[in-house]
């Protein structure tokens, strides 16, 4: 049984986003969405890494202003003990850990049907962002409803072999990674870094882009590759573009961090705590906005 209610109707100043709960299968799971007056309008779910909380998406990165400025829904949903249950095996996954038995797919479909059902979302414009454990779960969404979004984009994250192995996506699907050559955790050749809390059998992000290139018709190999401009010298990192020659509508791109850490690329500080991020992580580029990429890359698609 799917059950949707308000809980909270005080307006988040920072971010317009009001907190609500949707009951799965007796599960109480909880959210906060940004929706603009306009409407039906695109709908963008924004999911947030291992340990985090929806709340983190919105006050550490971009996300809020952009959804302002370009007047799209913003979902934040919660992953239960700030986790996601996407398609890795155990022994793949580091960190927290959802409940046995805990259906994020269902959560976030769910989700969908709600905004799109009450006439606030157009149902050809939905899209799917996360990032680390976030970027998982997108990928994970990406191969089991493809149908359903109009473009995914995952950072910080590469396929594992047990995920790689479950995705077996029915259509292509429009997709952005944006991975650091010097993450620490997701190690960007594959296989796993020295870092203790790093993920085991990791594809490398050349590996995971050739997936999505052939799942989407592209032929193998990099297409157009562009040095984009070094903005903030200090931040010890820059970004390549890397584009796809894929067929229209079907597009792979990959924006590769430079000596980036598993941070995610913005305008302010990714984290509470810069200088100790930066010691464990890795640098975070300031050169791109990653939320801004990625909605210029979305708003190209529709289904």
């Amino acid at each position: 049984m799917i059950r949707a209610g308000v809980i909270c109707c005080a307006l988040l100043a920072a971010t317009q986003a009001l907190a609500e709960t949707m009951t799965i299968d007796g599960t109480e799971r909880t959210f906060a969405a940004f929706v603009p007056e306009k409407r039906p309008a695109p709908l963008v779910l924004v999911l947030h890494g291992n340990t985090q909380q929806g709340v983190d998406m919105q006050t550490r990165a971009s996300w809020p202003e952009v959804a302002r400025r370009e007047q799209f829904v913003a979902i934040y949903p919660d992953g239960l003990n700030r986790a996601w249950a996407d398609l890795r095996s155990g022994t793949e996954v580091v960190g927290r850990r959802p409940p046995a038995g805990t259906d994020d797919v269902a959560f976030l479909m769910a989700l969908v049907a709600k905004y799109i059902k009450d006439g606030t979302a157009d149902p050809k414009r939905i899209y799917i962002a996360g990032v680390s454990n976030g970027g998982a779960m997108t990928m994970t969404l990406a191969c089991k409803e493809p149908q359903t979004f109009a473009a995914a984009a995952v950072m910080i994250m590469s396929f594992t072999a047990t995920m790689a192995e479950a995705c077996r996506p029915q259509q292509p699907i429009p997709m952005l990674l944006m991975n650091g050559t010097a993450d620490t955790l997701i190690a960007y050749q594959g296989g796993r870094s020295t870092n203790q809390y790093a993920l085991p059998n990791v594809w490398s992000t050349e590996r995971t882009i050739g997936f999505w290139r052939k799942v989407n018709g592209c032929e193998a190999g990099n297409g157009a590759t562009s040095n984009l401009p070094d903005k903030d010298r200090e931040d010890s990192s820059t970004v390549t573009r890397i584009d796809s020659r894929c067929p229209p509508g079907q597009d792979v791109v990959l924006f590769r961090v430079n000596d980036g850490g598993h941070r995610m690329p913005g305008k302010g500080s990714d984290a509470k705590m810069p200088r100790a991020a930066d010691a464990i992580l890795g640098p975070q580029n300031h050169d791109i906005d990653g939320p801004d990429v990625i909605w210029e890359f979305f708003k190209r698609f529709a289904r």
